[in-house]
Parts: structure tokens; C-alpha cells; sequence
């Protein structure tokens, strides 16, 4: 029997899916029942770290994981929250994700009202207390923190405090900044947090979770379900009275993995280490980018330390040579390492992801084959376009969890 090759060919530069540690991913190498006991005192486990990482009195908070991508839970919070006949919700919009929330709305049948901006905006408050006075029938609130259309970072603690004020229920969609950045949920005054095993936490794809204020939880979500498999209160109640149970069929291996994910947050030296290593990684790509050449989309004060978009040149930098992302991509997952397709609106762009088992060594390995991608740019134009012609990326990937 072949032995398992299982040194990933390249690393993964975006927002999640993203690489993993060996140890993580050899986890996964075993079976598991989900009846069994051990594997439903894993579940339970989980549960309670994630409380810890987000700071949480045990007391007034409780978790739910469900199956799926990090949309699931964002979906089953929205459906299992919102009652049609007394509520309605105000939705933040500045990029594909509060988008989502939006269309998910739409397809539940939602009262929704949206507040939109720019994806290289941030949101007006003045504007946000104005939309709240002239709709006095909302009843929640609900924003993407870190909107990994751009990589820009959302003012989760301001707007909250507004939420608050005005007794509105906070919902924040932290899939990419949740594990990767220090949390207070208590602190930030939000009710309902979604985030994925295959983002800050460092898993892989199989399943959503929702850290969730337990009096709202239970008074908002009993019986008010959109959808059988996605019934967050039917979901916590089974995981609460058979001590780590899913409902239906559970992703054992991502829930190993995940087990092994948080074994190795700890041995790094919890959030605050992690926090530091994604900030370094970005400082160090952003600083090293922009020296080749190229144009951050965001200002520094907007940016995350997740995910950072680049405009797209019409030229090569430093060349006469057109600039084909579709070129500039293989030639890195060539030489090792996977990027993203851009999704801004109105400009052709890129993004550039230094979450997931990434360390400053990579960041700086990586940029030395972009320095070598400018300075091997000496085909003719015909050449060039030639070849972008004849290589293959999928330019509108189904957006992650």
C-alpha cells in the first residue's frame, strides 16, 4: 500500500478554506460514531472553548454548532431569529457578504430594511441613528465584521453600542475575524455571533457555529424555525440534553480536526499570540506588495489583518508588459502559493489572504516569486496575452462559508 503524500502542493493566500497544520489534517485520518460517547464529550468540549474564546459568562451565553458552511449558520440565525409578524431588520451592506444577508432575507420572506454603503466605506452613524428613527418597527440589527470582499473591518463595538441603546438584537457575522482577533462578546453587547470551523480558528470546511445570549436565544428562536435542518433551538436543545448530540448526521472529521484546531490555538499562546501572527503577516505583505508596485484598495484605517485587496495595474509594475491576473495566478500556484480573485464593484482587483497556518516566513517567501513574476515580464505583449488565454483560473469562485 502507497503511502499518503501529505504535503499540500501549495498554501492557501485567501479567506477560508485556508491551509491547515499536518496535525490537523491527520486527524481527520480516523472514523468516528456519533453516538459514541467520546466523540459526543468532543462536541461538548468544543462548545465550551468556544465560550472561553469569546470571553463569555457561561451563565448568560451558550453555543450551537450546526452542519455546513459558515452561510448555514449565518441563514439558520436570520430564519430562527426573525418572527415575519413582529419584527424586522436593518441589515449594514459595504460588500458581498452583507449582500447575502440581504438576498437571505428575501428568500425567507424577511421585513428587511438595508443600509448600504460603498465596499471602501464604512458606515455613518448619524445615517445609521437616522434609518433607525424614520423605521421605528425594527426590531434587530445585523453586520458583517470583517467583510472579506476588501478586507475592511467594521466598527462591531460602535455599532453595538447603538444596538444597545436603541434595544435592537445584535446580530455580527464574524466568519472571518472570530479566533483571529481578540473578542468580548459581553463587552461588544452582541446577541447572536456566527463564524465556521475553516476560518481564524484554523479547521477545515463542515460546519458553522453560533455563540448566542441565551435569553433572547430562547424567547426568539422556540418554534419560529424557517426550516427543519436549520433549527438552531432544536439543534441546541438536542446538543443540550444528550451532552454533545447533532440532530442529524454530524462532520465527524471536520469536528476532529476542529478538536485539534484548538489544541493548537492553545499551544501557540491563545488569541492574543495568533491575533499578533496575522497582524505581522499582513504588515509584512501589505509592505512588501506595495514596494513591487502594487495598490492597496483600503486605507489603513479600514484594513483588517484577514485579507488584503489589491488593484488590479493595467500594467506589470516596472514593465511595458499587460497585467493578467490569470497569468500572475498561475505563475504563483506554480511556484507555490494560491491567491483570490477580486470582488470589489466598480474596479478589477485582487485579494491576498494571511490567515490559516501562515507565518511571516511564507509572507516573505511569497513576495520574493511576485518580485521574481515582475522581473521575468520580458515575453512580448502577444506572447503574454497568448498564454492568458490558454491558462484557466475560475474567476467567480462560489464565495466561502
Amino acid at each position: 500500500m502507497n503511502q499518503i503524500d501529505d504535503k499540500p502542493p501549495y498554501l492557501l493566500l485567501t479567506p477560508g478554506p485556508l491551509s491547515t497544520s499536518r496535525t490537523v489534517r491527520k486527524a481527520m485520518w480516523f472514523d468516528s460514531c456519533t453516538w459514541d460517547n467520546d466523540y459526543k464529550k468532543i462536541v461538548a468540549d468544543i462548545r465550551s472553548q468556544l465560550l472561553s474564546i469569546a470571553n463569555c459568562d457561561t451563565r448568560h451565553y451558550t453555543t450551537v454548532l450546526m452542519q455546513g458552511s459558515g452561510s448555514f449558520g449565518v441563514e439558520a440565525v436570520l430564519g430562527c431569529t426573525i418572527n415575519r409578524r413582529k419584527h424586522q431588520i436593518l441589515i449594514l451592506v459595504n460588500g458581498v457578504y452583507g449582500k447575502r444577508m440581504v438576498e437571505m432575507s428575501r428568500v425567507l420572506a424577511l421585513p428587511h430594511v438595508v443600509y448600504e454603503v460603498d465596499d471602501d466605506k464604512s458606515f455613518d452613524a448619524n445615517v445609521l441613528r437616522h434609518i433607525l428613527q424614520e423605521n421605528p418597527k425594527i426590531t434587530h440589527l445585523a453586520v458583517v465584521h470583517c467583510e472579506t470582499t476588501t478586507g475592511m473591518l467594521n466598527d462591531i463595538e460602535s455599532i453595538g453600542k447603538l444596538a444597545h441603546e436603541q434595544q435592537l438584537y445584535y446580530i455580527v457575522d464574524a466568519m472571518s475575524s472570530f479566533g483571529g482577533m481578540e473578542f468580548d462578546i459581553s463587552h461588544l453587547q452582541i446577541d447572536f455571533l456566527i463564524s465556521s470551523s475553516n476560518k481564524c480558528l484554523q479547521g477545515v470546511p463542515g460546519f458553522s457555529f453560533v455563540i448566542c445570549k441565551k435569553e433572547p436565544f430562547v424567547e426568539l428562536c422556540q418554534n419560529n424555525a424557517k426550516s427543519l435542518c436549520l433549527d438552531l433551538y432544536s439543534q441546541w436543545l438536542e446538543m443540550e440534553k444528550d451532552s454533545g448530540k447533532w440532530r442529524y448526521t454530524s462532520p465527524t472529521h471536520s469536528v476532529l480536526a476542529f478538536e485539534q484546531a484548538l489544541k493548537e490555538l492553545n499551544d501557540e499562546g491563545g488569541i492574543q499570540a495568533r491575533a499578533a501572527r496575522y497582524h505581522e503577516n499582513q504588515r509584512l505583505l501589505a509592505k512588501g506588495m506595495t514596494h513591487a508596485g502594487f495598490e492597496l484598495y483600503l486605507p489603513p484605517a479600514l484594513q483588517s489583518p484577514i485579507i488584503s485587496t489589491f488593484i488590479e495595474p493595467a500594467y506589470i509594475p516596472n514593465s511595458s508588459k499587460l497585467f493578467y491576473f490569470k497569468v500572475f495566478y498561475n505563475y504563483l500556484k506554480a511556484h507555490g502559493f494560491v491567491i483570490y480573485p477580486g470582488k470589489v464593484a466598480h474596479k478589477n482587483s485582487f485579494r491576498i489572504g494571511n490567515i490559516g497556518h501562515l507565518f511571516p516566513a511564507d509572507i516573505t517567501r511569497f513576495l520574493s516569486h511576485v518580485q521574481r513574476f515582475i522581473e521575468e515580464a520580458n515575453l512580448p505583449e502577444e506572447d503574454i496575452r497568448q498564454e492568458s488565454l490558454s491558462l484557466t483560473v475560475d474567476d467567480s469562485p462560489a464565495m466561502p462559508g
